[in-house]
């Protein structure tokens, strides 16, 4: 099993980022799925439209967690 770091350890602002990003997106998805698929949230749209609002949150989240782990320049 390789490291892509070589042993040096996360500073404490890049790992206190993961986990907010990993909290930001867990809530986002969540937040997607509940306009998508909850029938009782009062929203005044039609089905097909909550399915695509639901769908364009449910991306949202997938781009901002397919974005934690982007590098950073100035980490290099």
């Amino acid at each position: 099993m390789s490291y892509q770091n070589h042993g040096k350890q996360k500073s404490l602002k890049r790992r206190f980022l993961l986990i907010l990003g990993a909290t930001t997106f867990a809530f986002i998805l969540a937040l997607g799925l509940m306009i998508a698929f909850w029938d009782r949230m009062p929203l005044n749209l039609s089905k097909v439209q909550r399915y695509i609002f639901g769908s364009l949150v449910i991306l949202y989240a997938i781009l901002r967690f397919s974005r934690l782990f982007k590098k950073d320049t100035d980490e290099e």
